[in-house]
């Protein structure tokens, strides 16, 4: 990876007209915005449709799209929606992102617009079909999932169905063939439209940076399927689910609840589930961030029973035997390690081992000077962040920074107060020896907390952050262009 720069943010905190980003004209202008700010990352979340307290990490698949990001002006474009279609979509311009009422208006379009594409489009989606194995098991697992009012997978009364038994798919495929044939065309339009983006990205010269979560959902089209891969009793539950302990994200610690992997059948396996992933994964992005990279070293493992992360037992993980295969079936692929929580010197070793550049983010540096986020003790190779998607904004960190960590930032960054910290801290990562450089939006903007993405362990109002229209200015491209020129990241 070559010297250079990027921002992060989210295809949903894009504005517009709809609800929340999706993948049309705005994306569009903000890959002409990070080009014009000579930024050749553009960093993303998951694209998976969203789980509990709409976060893109608890999705419903490990390889399908939000139909949320869907593009309606390019449905409209091909004849599927009309002008009132769009109008009845509109949603006053705001900066946050209300669920309910975008799920409540985009389903209805989305199936109109499926009404009046079947049959001509029936070839296109059969050959996109034959590409994506994994389709018509998430399809079959979405539309039985609304047949049973979205009760869990493995609480559904059909126990064939339930136990994912040949005969029963075949029977429910014929009973749920309308539902079926919708969800695979929404399936079409979003990987559609994705690689159109991707491509103008590309042509733009910015790459794309995706974000492949660790763990997969309990409630998913993938452990339903493929249960084997995953430790579950004969009912489809969890003895031990997935969290991290206590640390600087959380002091309860955090209880995901995913199910955790059956390692031993994976490598028996050859780890083919996850050959399978990363291909996806490799498609869609230019560069894959392997999230909680610590947990392929050793695994927070929490009895399913515990209502709090703080009870749990470090499990050994995959390790190179995982990390050997994906980096030699996808060598052209590059791999970020998202090292972040509580690390150990085998962690470090494996990451080392593997040849992944590691995460440095500046906002957990000011605990004093042998600190090793801070840029003095960077070695070429990793990559610094500001923050990330579970960090406050720049001016949001400052804000609520205690003394003693303000006191020591400012004397590092020479700074007095918000404002100055924010730029010193641009800066500060700009000028480090880091081949990569990632900037939330939120940090060049100046915004404070209300501007945050995700606060770890707190379960709901997450994830809602958007631009307003006009926020990526021309003035503001220049501005981020002679710095990271500066600082020959261009």
């Amino acid at each position: 990876m070559e010297r250079s720069a990027g921002i992060l943010l989210p295809i949903f905190s894009l504005p517009g007209r709809y609800g929340a980003g999706v993948l049309g004209a705005e994306a569009r202008a903000f890959v002409d915005f990070l080009r014009d700010a000579g930024q050749k990352w553009w960093q993303i979340l998951p694209l998976g449709p969203t789980g509990a307290g709409n976060s893109p990490y608890t999705s419903e698949s490990t390889f399908a799209g939000n139909p949320l990001l869907i593009d309606l002006e390019h449905l409209a474009a091909e004849g599927l929606l009309d002008q009132a279609d769009l109008e009845s979509a509109q949603v006053p311009p705001s900066s946050g992102i209300d669920y309910g009422e975008l799920y409540r208006l985009r389903e209805p379009l989305l199936r109109k617009a499926f009404q009046r594409a079947r049959g001509r489009g029936d070839e296109k989606t059969r050959a996109f079909s034959a590409k994506n194995p994994w389709l018509a098991e998430y399809v079959l697992y979405r539309a039985a999932k609304i047949h049973y009012e979205n009760a869990a997978w493995f609480d559904w009364p059909d126990e064939g169905l339930r136990r994912h038994e040949p005969e029963a798919l075949d029977r429910w495929r014929q009973e749920l063939a309308e539902d079926v044939a919708f969800r695979t065309y929404v399936q079409y339009w979003f990987f559609t439209q994705w690689a159109e983006l991707k491509d103008y990205a590309n042509e733009n010269g910015v790459k794309i940076i995706g974000d492949m979560p660790i763990y997969v959902s309990l409630d998913s089209a993938d452990v339903w399927s493929e249960r084997k891969e995953f430790l579950l009793d004969q009912e489809g539950r969890p003895s031990k689910v997935a969290g991290v302990p206590p640390d600087y994200f959380s002091e309860e610690g955090q209880l995901w609840g995913n199910p955790l992997y059956n390692w031993p059948a994976m490598k028996q396996d050859g780890f083919g589930w996850w050959i399978r992933r990363v291909e996806g994964a490799s498609r869609l992005f230019d560069a894959i961030r392997i999230d909680h990279f610590r947990g392929l070293e050793s695994y927070w493992a929490v009895p399913s029973e515990s209502d709090t992360a703080k009870v749990g037992t470090w499990e050994k993980g995959p390790g190179m035997d995982l990390l050997r295969v994906l980096t030699s079936w996808f060598p052209q692929t590059t791999y970020i390690a998202e090292d972040l929580g509580i690390l150990t010197d085998a962690v470090h070793q494996l990451r080392e081992e593997a040849g992944l550049p590691g995460m440095k983010v500046l906002q957990f540096a000011f605990s004093g000077p042998d600190n090793a986020y801070l840029p003095h003790h960077y070695k070429p190779g990793c990559i610094c962040y500001t923050g990330t998607h579970d960090n406050d904004t720049a001016v949001g960190w400052y804000t609520h920074a205690s003394e003693e960590e303000r006191a020591f930032a400012e004397t590092y960054l020479g700074a007095s107060d918000a404002e100055s910290a924010r730029r010193a801290l641009l800066r500060c990562g700009q000028g480090s020896v880091a081949e990569l450089f990632v900037a939330q939006m939120q940090d060049y903007l100046g915004l404070g907390s209300e501007a945050r993405l995700n606060v770890p362990g707190v379960a709901e109002g997450n994830w809602c952050w958007r631009l307003l229209p006009g926020q990526a200015t021309e003035a503001l491209a220049e501005e981020i262009h002679a710095m990271t020129a500066a600082f020959s990241r261009c």
